[in-house]
């Protein structure tokens, strides 16, 4: 994956067309699903795909001026800082506040490159149609959060932040979640081992913290490189490092303070009543925030954490 300051002028635009093709048909097939039960909705998404390929054109125009008939193939998953969506097959059946979440977030990531080309091109009329192209998805980004009020109840809009809570959610709860899972779960392991192979608390409180630290240091940097967050609106990497690292070591460290009790039985019993409580934490951040319903959020979790807990115990008697 290449680096989005490492790309040209020409490969920017080439960029461009392709996330306005990409956004085409994503509206196209939000249209087509929401046609049924939402028929307003979906002519907001169809004509908002029509000017994704007016778009598209106007780009096309420009680069065939500037560059010639070839234009090379520049995806979104080719740049660090873009996210991964879910593929539109994934969320069927389409449901208006799913779709209106998604279309929100494609918008403002488009909306944020475009700002972001604008700044590193230097013809002046690419600059303008980069301008022009930014003001577009602002006003999109309008039309997505206003999808379907007549549908939503009252309750609904207000449980909704729009905009600001879809950034909580990639800047905060996605960073946060994916540190507590592997802190709560990939602990579990060496200090339940230890447990059993030492029948010793203290020893196991100090293979559970050095794991824990551990896991949240390599967490934390993981994240922190994965993208600076321009295009994304992920926010700054440092933020995110610290979430994910922070909530990593607090998800391990959970379990293992127990072990600062010198009885090994009420120590482990402990130890295993926290566990439960941290997998039912995760499942329900999920289910709140991932649009995963909870008793199948709760399944995969405990089913995971179980093969792993069972891991420790078996290595650690063997």
């Amino acid at each position: 994956m290449r680096a989005f300051s490492e790309l040209s002028e020409q490969e920017i635009l080439a960029l461009a067309i392709s996330l306005e093709e990409e956004d085409h048909r994503v509206y196209s097939e939000y249209a087509h699903g929401l046609a049924e039960n939402y028929p307003a909705s979906a002519k907001v998404f169809t004509e908002m795909a029509e000017e994704e390929t007016e778009h598209r054109r106007r780009l096309i125009d420009v680069y065939r001026e500037r560059f010639g008939e070839h234009i090379p193939l520049i995806r979104r998953q080719d740049i660090r800082g873009f996210v991964k969506h879910e593929p539109i097959w994934m969320v069927r059946p389409l449901g208006l506040d799913k779709v209106r979440q998604q279309a929100e977030a494609r918008e403002y990531e488009t909306r944020r490159f475009y700002q972001r080309a604008q700044v590193r091109a230097t013809d002046a009329g690419i600059r303008q149609l980069l301008g022009d192209l930014a003001a577009a998805e602002v006003r999109h980004e309008g039309l997505a959060r206003q999808l379907g009020e007549e549908h939503l109840t009252a309750d609904a809009r207000a449980a909704e932040s729009e905009v600001q809570r879809c950034m909580f959610v990639l800047q905060i709860v996605q960073p946060g979640l994916a540190g507590l899972m592997d802190g709560s779960v990939s602990t579990l392991a060496p200090l339940f081992a230890a447990a059993f192979a030492t029948q010793s608390t203290w020893q196991t409180f100090l293979v559970g913290l050095a794991a824990s630290v551990g896991a949240g240091i390599s967490m934390g940097f993981a994240e922190a490189l994965s993208d600076d967050g321009s295009l994304t609106g992920r926010g700054h990497p440092l933020l995110r490092g610290t979430v994910t690292g922070a909530m990593t070591a607090i998800g391990g460290i959970g379990h293992t303070l127990p072990y600062l009790i010198n009885d090994f039985r009420l120590a482990t019993t402990l130890a295993i009543v926290i566990v439960l409580i941290e997998l039912w934490v995760i499942a329900w951040i999920r289910s709140r925030y991932m649009d995963t319903k909870f008793l199948r959020a709760a399944f995969e979790i405990v089913v995971g954490g179980l093969i792993v807990f069972a891991a420790g115990i078996l290595i650690g008697n063997a």
